[in-house]
């Protein structure tokens, strides 16, 4: 069975390489969304096994999302895993504290991004 992937970023040129990548390299299903808003709608439709979100959005941030997300129960148990290009250890900290289940660097391997997920998630 295809694992689910919610991808939430309002970058699509982000969103279109995550996407394929997942696809072409893993098999999985991808759905995006361009906003956290947006994102939150479609977490709770589409019910993915995993959302990578990203860190900064304008409107409603990554971190925002991810509460929102904690606060459906629909939703709450989805493993979210942020996407960043900020790499100071004070963001990563603050980051980390929020409980979700891994940070992922910008720019990120194509090749290796189903794998990297696949492994913070125990995907074997």
């Amino acid at each position: 069975m295809a694992r689910k992937i919610l991808i939430i970023d309002d970058e699509d040129d982000i969103r279109e390489v995550a996407a394929l990548s997942l696809e072409s390299v893993a098999g999985w299903e991808v759905v995006s969304a361009s906003s956290g808003a947006q994102g939150l709608v479609r977490a709770a439709e589409y019910q993915p096994d995993a959302i990578l979100l990203d860190v900064m959005m304008p409107g409603m941030d990554g971190p925002t999302t991810f509460r929102e997300l904690r606060k459906n129960p629909v939703t709450a148990k989805i493993p979210v895993l942020l996407l960043t290009a900020k790499v100071q250890n004070t963001d990563q900290k603050r980051f980390a504290d929020l409980g979700v289940e891994a940070i992922l660097f910008k720019p990120f391997d194509p090749l290796t991004l189903s794998a990297q997920i696949a492994g913070v998630l125990g995907w074997h």
